[in-house]
């Protein structure tokens, strides 16, 4: 099969482009970042760096491809998101080209990357919440920003589907993490975030970290292997979306800093700026419906995930041990 990974130059995009490689297909990876800021290069693929929010471009990279993979968007952490609003907006026109090129090229199929931000802040108000189901999207209510883009590009995806021969999925990510992703300059999730904070106490000898919020507010957080191996049975499948791709182990940032603390074995004090981004109160994910379609469960506990990526940030970290890591 002839694949095109829009976003690859990105965490998800670099690790579904190497695993589509290892299954012996053919792969065009774009990005907008030039290649050598690329998170993972696989000199088996055709690497391109390309602005895709322009139609022409998208016209172009398109053709001769069975199956499109849409990774791309401008995104990061809810201190990302939440300051940079327009830029996560116009991420729109990436999907809207990329639909109209695929319709015109007669591509088989098409994904989309969607997100939990799509999902109705009212029933996110509390720490411990009930886990999101797909119809929870609606009325809608989502982040603000990021969030309506993602849910409007679910719309087009859903009445492209309608209205023409491709076959469009969606799925609804739920902050996924992992070696291969960014965990400085303010665009990296929190599980990268704490590990990076432990991590620089621990090679300085300092005692405290700096968290966001007061750390009651919660997450479920799934590991890259997990979400690539959904992602890819979702796009070889016969249900269209949206449906979450996620974990049901529901933590605090709290928590979450207990466990990498345990990791680690560095324990820190932990100074809360209260008046920074936290984003809702609580999110996790119901896996009624993917469990049900796709018989898929992820592999890795949240900790298993954990120790992968804190090993990875860590040996990033002891060798640049003389550079400052931008704190967001």
């Amino acid at each position: 099969m002839k694949y095109l990974v829009a976003g690859a130059g990105g965490f998800i995009g670099g690790h579904i482009t190497e695993k589509l490689i290892k299954q012996g297909n053919e792969v065009t990876c774009v990005d907008i970042k030039k290649i050598d800021h690329w998170f993972q290069i696989n000199d088996k693929s055709k690497n391109i760096s390309l602005d895709l929010k322009i139609l022409e471009n998208c016209l172009n990279i398109v053709e001769n491809h069975d199956v499109v993979i849409n990774m791309a968007c401008n995104m990061g952490g809810i201190g990302f998101i939440e300051w940079n609003k327009t830029e996560c907006m116009l991420s729109v026109l990436i999907n809207t080209h990329m639909l109209m090129a695929c319709k015109k090229h007669r591509v088989k199929k098409y994904f989309f990357s969607s997100s939990a931000c799509v999902y109705n802040a009212e029933l996110q108000k509390t720490s411990n919440i009930i886990g999101l189901r797909e119809e929870d999207a609606y009325p809608a209510l989502p982040e603000d920003g990021y969030g309506w883009e993602k849910l409007f590009s679910e719309r087009m995806c859903r009445h492209f589907n309608e209205d023409t021969d491709i076959d469009v999925k969606v799925a609804r990510f739920h902050n996924v993490f992992g070696p291969f992703g960014t965990y400085d300059g303010g665009r990296e999730k929190s599980p990268a975030a704490i590990c990076r904070k432990i991590i620089d106490a621990k090679l300085n000898n300092l005692k405290e970290i700096e968290v966001w919020g007061d750390g009651s507010q919660t997450r479920s957080y799934l590991f890259i292997e997990d979400c690539v191996d959904a992602t890819l049975k979702l796009i070889n499948s016969d249900y269209n979306g949206p449906i979450n791709i996620g974990s049901e182990e529901q933590v605090s940032i709290n928590d979450l800093i207990s466990k990498v603390e345990l990791i680690s074995k560095y324990r820190v004090k932990k100074k809360y700026i209260e008046s920074m981004p936290t984003g809702v109160k609580g999110r996790s994910s119901d896996n009624t419906k993917i469990k049900n379609e796709l018989k898929w469960e992820p592999k890795y506990s949240l900790y298993n995930g954990l120790e992968k990526t804190y090993q990875w940030i860590f040996k990033n970290m002891a060798e640049n041990k003389e550079n400052k890591f931008t704190k967001p």
